[in-house]
């Protein structure tokens, strides 16, 4: 690792957190990321201490980035990658808990690993004078919408769900702080629905265990491993009376983090700063399978199962801030993501691990 600046990203061998690094590395930023591999996979045998998916990341780039296994609870772990890069600038900061169902049966584990995690992440920087920081948060900060589409003005709290109270409490926490000590400089990305994968398949979404979000578990269903979807309530207020979300291509994503980053390293960028990252538009649950059946050519069986706790009807951006201030907006469509995603899941039926 050179004296230049280097970038930390938390929770890097995540989904969107390893997506990201591909961006970051081609815009030529040096990454440490970090991460404890509660939801990323590890080759059992040891014979490295990289996740798969940031070995394929490396490979893909022609690029290095260092890695480190940290748990953000741990503040001794955290210290020590900070005293071992004293050049780190800016942290993005992706590491969380991220499924709203499953918030409801682990409360206790959210609030914990969300919020205190953070906290730990943000003392450890102000002790070592790192104040500059990009948030991964997200749309569910806005509660039950007001008016649609949801722009950065409208009100945030009152959170529909365990997970999005956690990423709302951390973004006043960040507020608070920044407005505490000028030093600070900070990015709140409220983002909607990721999907998709890097158009090689090499690397994409890969929850161990049962997936929680919409497009893996079709993409699962749709390769063999899953029977049906289950469809949370068919009576919203929507064209077809299924959930309707605003979903962005990862790859978009990443590059909106990359924008967020340079943007914040610019001079004079002290405060707190806010975007929506999204499409601006969206698509119910039933478009959604339609979508993934005509790309993967597989009839995808689904049921219709009761609304599931929390959910709203309908909910998507606007992202003109985002395309104004940080140049940037979403270039990849529905049809993208599931056409990408495909590719991964039939390149890696299994995920990362051969032996799921």
């Amino acid at each position: 690792m050179t004296d230049e600046g280097v970038i930390l990203v938390t929770g890097g061998a995540g989904y969107v957190g390893s997506h990201c690094c591909i961006d970051l590395l081609n815009s030529g930023f040096k990454v440490v990321a970090i991460d404890n591999f509660f939801n990323a996979y590890k080759d059992p045998t040891g014979a490295t201490n990289y996740p798969e998916s940031l070995i394929r990341v490396q490979k893909l780039t022609g690029k290095s980035l260092e890695f480190h296994e940290v748990d953000l609870m741990n503040m001794d772990e955290l210290r020590s990658v900070f005293k071992k890069y004293p050049k780190i600038t800016c942290v993005i900061h992706f590491a969380a808990l991220k499924a709203v169902g499953e918030s409801f049966q682990k409360v206790l584990a959210y609030y914990s690993n969300n919020i205190h995690g953070a906290c730990n992440l943000l003392s450890v920087m102000e002790e070592f004078k790192v104040f500059k920081l990009v948030f991964s948060s997200s749309a569910t900060v806005y509660g039950v919408p007001e008016y649609l589409p949801l722009d950065e003005k409208h009100k945030t709290g009152n959170c529909t769900n365990p997970y999005g109270t956690t990423k709302d409490t951390v973004e006043r926490m960040m507020i608070d702080l920044a407005n505490s000590n000028s030093n600070w400089s900070i990015t709140l990305l409220r983002y909607f629905n990721p999907a998709g994968a890097h158009p090689s398949g090499d690397i994409g979404e890969d929850p161990l265990g049962i997936p929680n979000n919409l497009m893996p578990y079709i993409a699962q269903v749709a390769i063999g491993r899953r029977e049906k979807i289950s469809v949370y309530g068919d009576d919203y207020k929507t064209p077809d009376g299924t959930g309707y979300r605003d979903y962005i291509h990862v790859m978009d994503l990443a590059a909106g983090h990359v924008k967020a980053l340079q943007h914040i390293l610019a001079p004079n960028r002290e405060g707190v700063h806010i975007f929506n990252l999204g499409s601006g538009k969206g698509a119910t649950v039933l478009e959604v399978i339609a979508a993934f059946s005509k790309a993967s050519g597989k009839e995808i069986p689904y049921e219709i199962a009761g609304r599931r706790k929390g959910d709203v009807d309908s909910l998507y951006a606007s992202c003109d801030k985002a395309e104004k201030e940080l140049d940037w907006k979403c270039g990849l469509t529905l049809e993208d993501m599931c056409r990408d995603m495909w590719n991964w899941q039939t390149k890696n039926p299994r995920g990362f691990n051969p032996n799921a």
